[in-house]
């Protein structure tokens, strides 16, 4: 297995799902707001991701891993559109990368690798959001992201506390 993001298949994602469960507990236990509340346990994680399988299987959804030494590292998801009018669009989320690798570069890639991705899938327009305030941000502006304005009270962080979200867009 390679170093750096790579997307993962239907089968890939079912046999991955221990090790792609361990980013995310990681990330929500360090405070990242994707979802869950704290404690997320390695089996909630570990089923959250082996549902992901069945919609890449269906074309709903796409996952990328990103590998340092052969372990993962980062994890994304890009949701796509259903609606008929909105088939041009998709959502980047579960932008994760564990602690310890964070500051490399690889939150970077994977976002590279889910918008090339998304292009060669013809979506035109991804939008995702992230807490108001996160490291993420910078990240999404560096990388070209266009901020359309923040939510108060969207979603509770890992602690239960309501927090904002932040709002961005690309073109592609």
């Amino acid at each position: 297995m390679r170093d750096g993001a790579v997307e993962l298949g239907s089968p890939q994602v079912l046999a991955e799902a221990p090790a792609l469960a361990g980013v995310l507990v990681d990330a929500v236990a360090g405070g990242a707001s994707l979802g869950f509340l704290a404690p997320l346990t390695h089996e909630a994680a570990t089923a959250w991701w082996r549902a992901r399988a069945a919609a890449v299987a269906n074309g709903r959804q796409a996952v990328w891993v990103a590998r340092r030494g052969g372990e993962v590292v980062g994890t994304a998801v890009l949701t796509l559109a259903q609606a008929e009018n909105g088939r041009h669009r998709a959502e980047v989320g579960k932008l994760a990368v564990r602690r310890d690798a964070r500051g490399g570069g690889v939150g970077r890639s994977l976002l590279r690798a889910v918008e090339e991705g998304a292009a060669s899938r013809g979506v035109a327009l991804l939008v995702l959001d992230t807490e108001t305030g996160s490291p993420a941000e910078g990240l999404y502006r560096s990388a070209g992201w266009a901020e359309v304005g923040t939510i108060p009270g969207f979603a509770a962080d890992p602690t239960g506390e309501l927090r904002s979200t932040t709002v961005f867009y690309k073109a592609l």
